[in-house]
């Protein structure tokens, strides 16, 4: 790959906030008198290291029966905002505006919109008609790493391109009160909402570029993770303990990625993950191996925002480089898992 530089990162949440406490009440009060295992499932909203979560619509929104329309409705609605207002922060970030972009790849795994998410916010934010539209359907929490090396794959087609990523998630939007299930307390105590964007170009100044990208699927693991496509909306998949998976699993498919990748395990200095939760990062943690707490960034961002899906990864990243604590003469490797079951990696190098 030629190196994609990253000029710019950018992020948005929505305006309604929901403490832990109050999801975990919420919970309690919807869910408690019609699952008998609710009490000993509850520890989950204590040990999900969340203390708060941005959501996409007021919490009484989600005490109403809602269906695939008013889903659709929000998520068009919310999305597109955090698309422009992701895409915008980005943009000051590399010091660009919306016409210098060529290519957009838009991901997005938690609604449906045709036309997608870049064409509904295409006229308020002003990129050209002629701009390259890449949206990406399915790649849930995989989709922040997955979707940045399409990005750099794409910029180092076509070098000189400006190719803007934006990942928007409303993953709220898979709260149902009619699912009276294990999955569902855990999803009700995990996700949250919001948006990230990154520019990419092979010319400019950056600190860091993804000079490489891999993936590895695990056989016979569709069902650890995903959407059941239900009448009322989406419903979460959580077939397998990920924090076991991970501990069984990761350190040999993660070898195998760097080899493809062409660096050393050793030679990375920084694993930038996306925190899929407390136990998902202690896992990483023991599996990678790093000393107890060396994730720090993941947990800070998984306590203030909880599991946005794509996104997140990105909030971590941002958050590594404002604080000047990617090493400057070392590889990074951001790592996120996600439906397939998938391991998405991104080497990170720095810029000379």
């Amino acid at each position: 790959m030629i190196p994609a530089r990253l000029l710019g990162l950018g992020r948005a949440t929505p305006p309604h906030t929901l403490p832990q406490d109050v999801a975990r009440d919420w919970a309690r009060e919807h869910f408690a008198d019609r699952l008998p295992a609710f009490e000993r499932m509850a520890p989950v909203f204590a040990n999900a290291g969340i203390a708060t979560r941005q959501i996409a619509m007021p919490v009484e929104w989600y005490l109403q029966p809602q269906n695939w329309a008013t889903r659709t409705a929000a998520y068009r609605d919310v999305a597109r905002r955090l698309f422009i207002d992701a895409a915008h922060d980005a943009l000051d970030a590399a010091g660009l505006a919306p016409d210098d972009i060529d290519i957009v790849v838009t991901v997005s795994s938690t609604g449906i919109a045709t036309p997608s998410l870049e064409a509904l916010a295409h006229a308020e934010i002003g990129f050209r008609a002629d701009v390259v539209r890449v949206p990406v359907f399915g790649l849930g929490c995989a989709g922040g790493v997955s979707g940045l090396a399409l990005a750099a794959r794409l910029a180092a087609a076509q070098p000189g391109a400006r190719v803007l990523l934006v990942a928007s998630e409303l993953c709220s939007l898979s709260f149902r009160e009619d699912m009276v299930t294990k999955a569902n307390i855990v999803a009700t105590a995990l996700f949250g909402d919001g948006a990230a964007a990154a520019v990419l170009c092979t010319e400019g100044p950056a600190k860091v570029a993804v000079t490489n990208a891999a993936e590895h699927l695990w056989p016979e693991t569709l069902d650890v993770m995903g959407w059941d496509v239900a009448p009322h909306g989406f419903g979460v998949i959580f077939a397998q303990s990920i924090p076991a998976l991970v501990s069984r699993h990761l350190r040999t498919a993660l070898d195998g990625l760097c080899a493809r990748m062409g660096v050393a395990h050793d030679d990375i200095a920084r694993f930038v993950c996306h925190p899929g939760g407390a136990k998902v990062i202690e896992a990483l943690e023991a599996s990678l191996p790093l000393p107890s707490g060396t994730l720090d960034a993941e947990r800070a961002v998984l306590a203030d925002h909880g599991n946005m899906s794509a996104p997140t990864v990105l909030f971590v990243l941002q958050r590594l480089l404002a604080t000047n604590a990617l090493p400057i003469d070392r590889h990074s490797a951001m790592l996120a898992l996600g439906p397939g079951f998938t391991l998405s990696s991104a080497l990170l190098s720095p810029v000379a």
